[in-house]
């Protein structure tokens, strides 16, 4: 699988060395890390997350404080990405998100869940400018409605 290549495109992030697809691997080591201070330096200012839902967060500091409550709920919260497809500055991930719900910071076994997912970057100036998820999110609700 080639790598994405930014400044390829003429006139597009001119003399940047960085690949899209190095981008967007950063991106999910600071979310597996939980280091939303790394996220926020990755991410341009009007950073856009969507989740599987199609609810759309934007601006790159409101976004990082979803990803504070959201780890704040999954303090596991990992992504395993398996392959990559990349194209201009777009990249695609597939693998596995997993984690365990919590209320209380009790990470409790019956809590916890992995589901398939995927994940696009759309990569601009060598930051994430757009994080969209696609999952199917019921494994995690399960949960959270047996915890009420």
């Amino acid at each position: 699988m080639a790598a994405c290549v930014l400044g390829t495109q003429r006139g597009y992030n001119d003399g940047m060395k960085e690949t899209a697809e190095g981008v967007a691997r950063a991106f999910v080591r600071a979310i597996n890390r939980h280091d939303v201070e790394a996220m926020g330096a990755l991410m341009t200012p009007e950073h856009r997350s969507v989740d599987s839902l199609g609810k759309v967060v934007e601006g790159r500091e409101n976004v990082q404080a979803v990803w504070v409550g959201y780890l704040h709920m999954i303090p596991d919260y990992q992504i395993a990405v398996e392959e990559r497809i990349c194209g201009g500055p777009v990249v695609v991930m597939l693998g596995v998100a997993k984690g365990t719900y919590t209320t209380d910071g009790w990470l409790r076994a019956e809590n916890g869940w992995e589901m398939p997912a995927a994940f696009r970057a759309l990569i601009k100036d060598g930051k994430v400018e757009e994080w969209r998820v696609y999952a199917d999110n019921e494994p995690m609700r399960e949960r959270v409605r047996k915890s009420k």
